[in-house]
Formats: C-alpha cells, structure tokens, sequence
C-alpha cells in the first residue's frame, strides 16, 4: 500500500469536481488519476479542465487501469449497483454516490460481494462527516434533550428541468432516491435506529416518479419521524432537521451542505444558544474518512451495510405510497 490513493473517475459527471476533484486538490492522501466517458471525447475535455491525467474511453478500461486503487462512480442511480460490483470484481475501493442501489435486493447483493473482500466500499452521505452532523448526534447521545419523541427531515429543492436524470424512472429515479435518501439516512442518524415506515404520500411526475414525497414513520424505541422531500413543489427550497426530545429540541438548517449556510439551535430548559461551524466543505471531510479507511483501515459509518438499511427504507416508502421499487437498470 502507498501512502496515496489514486481513484479514477467513472463519467465526467457534473457532481465530481465538488465531490472529489477540489477536495482532493488539497489532500496530500489522494490523487485523480483519470476519469472514463462512453465519449472519449468528453473525457478528454473534462480531464484537460480539472488537470487529470489519464482518459479511458470506457468504464471498463478505467476499472482494468492497474495504475489505479479505487474507483468513484457517480452514475446514476440505476447504474450504482452495476459498476460498484464490476469495481470490486476488479479489486477496486468504491466511493459510490448515494443512493447505493436501486433497492435493497441489490444493495444486500453488493454488502455481500464487498464482505468477501479487503476492498473499502463506502456510499458517499457526505454530510454526515461533517461537524455539524457529528455535533448533532453527540447532543442526542448526550441526553441532554431527553427521551426522544419526534425527528422531522426535510430536503426539497427545485429541479424543473424533467428531461433530468433524476426523473427518468428507467435509470431509477425519483425525488425519494435523490433527495429523499439523505432525508432517510438523517432520520436514522439522529433519530438512532431505523424506522418503520407507517404511511407516505407520493406527488407525480409521471405514474412511476415521485417529484416529492411525505411519509410518516415510527423508530423502535417508540419515538416517530417524518420526512418530505422533493425536486418539485411548493416547498421550493427547505433543507432542515428538527429533533424534539422531553428536555429540549435541536434545530438545524441546512445539514446536508453546511458549508454554504447553516443554522444549528439548542433549546432546552437551560435557555438557547446557537452553535457554528467551520465552512470547510463536507467532501472535504468524507474524503478524509475514505482515505482514512483505505490507507490505514479506519472504519467508515456509510458503508454497505448501512446502506441496506437506507435501501429498505426508501423501499418501504415506495410501497406505501404505492410506487414500483426501483430496478438496476442494464
């Protein structure tokens, strides 16, 4: 093992420089060392604009490249499970995009291949390496808002371009699998466990997408949850959490890029006060934990097995609203 990663880029997608290219600009632990395209042309401009070195002009070649570690698949949905399983195959470390798969089938089938293995293969929630999500769970586990009683996630933004990806059913998409995983994965963070899923209320798109969701759920211990999301509604713009326990309550704004903005609230019977957090970006600190976990086999907290437990819950939402579950897609 070198004192480096070097990850290859599955598609020059738009999600890459944010995600991976800048914040590895300023690790000394990685290094892009090439990106694919089905267009190699495409790749070539996009490697000579983020100053990577090595183009292939296919997924596969980019798998095969033995000048490469790990691998970052930022493809979409329908095609996670796929090139994360060909990556593995191929003795490859996976940083794979949210959501993992296209259901919980799929996801159980990676988390078994990857426990075969010595490989890292970690869903990259990004915001839950951040300060403020470390911060919010260490308030809960702290007690110091008391017993549990309702955890409520919102992330709904607009997207109303529908010839997006994120809208086209075959490559497994819908509001629930985009915005919807993290407000799944937040409700299980900071309300402790995973959740049943009591009822959930689907807008459409088209008769399979979901342009937004609402669903009511309730954790084992007995508190209850609810989460909305959405790519297109009249709840254009809300990215928060709200965590009410019998002692106090957390509010936080924005915990999905708290970078950009945030607002993180503590009332209790005590008083109120607000905390802040440095704007150093949440990629930033995911790729810390992924080379962490590569190089000197730190553990990691959004691993596959973690993301069975996200896939069921998004599956069970789907069911209750009605909707087919998602398919990988060929």
């Amino acid at each position: 093992m070198t004192d480096r990663i070097r990850i290859g880029i599955l598609g020059a997608a738009q999600i890459a420089p944010a995600a991976l290219i800048n914040p590895a600009a300023d690790n000394a632990e990685v290094v892009v060392g090439a990106v694919a395209a089905r267009d190699s042309a495409r790749a070539g401009v996009f490697a000579a604009e983020h100053g990577i070195g090595r183009i292939h002009g296919s997924y596969e070649a980019l798998i095969a490249d033995p000048e490469l570690d790990a691998v970052y698949n930022p493809l979409p949905n329908g095609l996670h499970g796929k090139w994360t399983r060909a990556a593995l195959e191929a003795g490859k470390h996976v940083l794979c995009e949210k959501p993992f798969t296209a259901n919980a089938v799929e996801a159980r089938e990676i988390a078994e291949l990857a426990a075969t293995s010595d490989r890292v293969v970690m869903e990259a929630f990004h915001y839950r390496h951040h300060p403020v999500a470390l911060r919010a769970e260490e308030i809960i586990a702290s007690g110091e808002l008391g017993t549990l009683q309702r955890v409520d996630i919102a992330f709904c933004f607009p997207l109303p371009k529908f010839s997006d990806i994120r809208y086209n059913f075959s490559l497994a998409g819908g509001a629930t699998m985009d915005a919807g995983c993290y407000a799944v994965h937040m409700l299980r963070t900071f309300g402790g466990s995973t959740p049943e899923v009591l009822s959930a209320q689907a807008k459409l798109r088209t008769a399979e997408i979901d342009r937004a969701m609402t669903a009511e759920l309730r954790f084992p211990e007995g508190h209850t949850g609810r989460l909305r999301c959405s790519m297109w509604s009249t709840d254009l713009l809300r990215i928060s959490a709200h965590v009410v326990g019998d002692r106090g309550e957390l509010r936080v704004i924005n915990p999905v890029l708290p970078q950009l903005f945030h607002r993180f609230t503590v009332r209790t019977d005590s008083g109120k006060r607000t905390e802040r957090f440095p704007r150093r970006t949440s990629y930033a600190y995911q790729l810390d934990v992924f080379a962490a976990a590569v190089l000197r086999g730190e553990p990691v907290k959004t691993g596959p097995d973690d993301a069975i437990e996200n896939m069921t819950v998004i599956d069970a939402i789907y069911r209750a609203a009605g909707l087919p579950l998602r398919e990988p897609s060929s």
